[in-house]
């Protein structure tokens, strides 16, 4: 079993300019260091200040080109890794992950909870509502299935009000930095399978440029030993999403060394020191 990227390159509610360019030079950078080739899904579009239910229209054409290619990946027995703009292209890939395996538990590295639904949000952004689509609390039109009881938030920290009363109700489990250690991640995990969706907020300010950091996340060193502590033989994909490009290509570069090196437990390259 091996890993097939899959890169997102269509606007999915994308309110900043960076994202999109940040998976391609991500996914770029993968490429060329892994010999994988990737597949490119969607055109790049300007970023909009629209609300989630636009957007949504907006993005359905990636958002079905990323459940196809998610489901082709998964039905060939492979590990898709998704380099995505935004957390909102997960509308796409977690209903795939829930009809394929359902059981697999979520592992959502997030400094937020996303797990808002039209009636709690107040900031009208598609990809604080990612989560709860996926586990049903709302429909979004294309699919769901994932059992929030399943659902590990690690690093979460910014979480509005109504938003934590819906994952208590959902019983998701929350995990705070101070509390997301190797040991209390693997341990939830137990020995199921696992997905890993990682949003580059969750850690600290300074390492990888995301439009919505909070401060007192995780350090890159720290999340390494994260993933290196879960058995690559219980991972069944991943996605990474929010690196917000500058448009330097010196900076540009170091932060997707950053993140090559994070990713490197769970991809069997020895070029990421592995």
């Amino acid at each position: 079993m091996t890993f097939e990227i899959i890169v997102s390159q269509g606007r999915v509610a994308d309110r900043t300019p960076g994202a999109i360019a940040g998976a391609k030079l991500t996914a770029d950078a993968l490429v060329k260091k892994t010999g994988i080739p990737a597949t490119v899904v969607g055109t790049p579009s300007p970023p909009r200040e629209d609300t989630w239910s636009v957007a949504l229209a907006d993005a359905s054409a990636t958002l079905e080109g990323l459940r196809a290619a998610t489901h082709d990946v998964l039905a060939r027995g492979d590990r898709p890794l998704l380099v995505l703009n935004t957390c909102g292209a997960s509308i796409a890939t977690l209903p795939v992950l829930a009809a394929e395996h359902p059981d697999t538990v979520v592992i959502w590295i997030d400094a937020h909870g996303d797990f808002n639904t039209p009636e709690t949000t107040w900031s009208g952004y598609l990809g604080g509502m990612v989560l709860a689509a996926g586990c049903g609390l709302w429909d979004s039109g294309h699919g769901a299935g994932v059992d929030p009881r399943n659902v590990i938030i690690v690093g979460g920290r910014e979480i509005d009000d109504d938003e934590r009363r819906l994952l208590e109700e959902a019983n998701v489990t929350v995990l705070p930095p101070a509390l997301s250690t190797p040991t209390s991640v693997v341990e939830a995990i137990g020995g199921r399978k696992v997905w890993i969706h990682i949003d580059w907020d969750v850690l600290q300010p300074g390492f990888v440029p995301a439009a919505y950091s909070v401060e007192e996340g995780l350090r890159p060193d720290f999340l390494r030993e994260i993933l290196s502590a879960i058995p690559r033989s219980q991972v069944v994909g991943m996605e990474i999403a929010e690196f917000e490009a500058s448009g330097d290509e010196g900076e540009d570069a170091n932060v997707v060394e950053v993140i090559s090196k994070m990713l490197s437990p769970l991809l069997s390259m020895t070029y990421l020191g592995a």
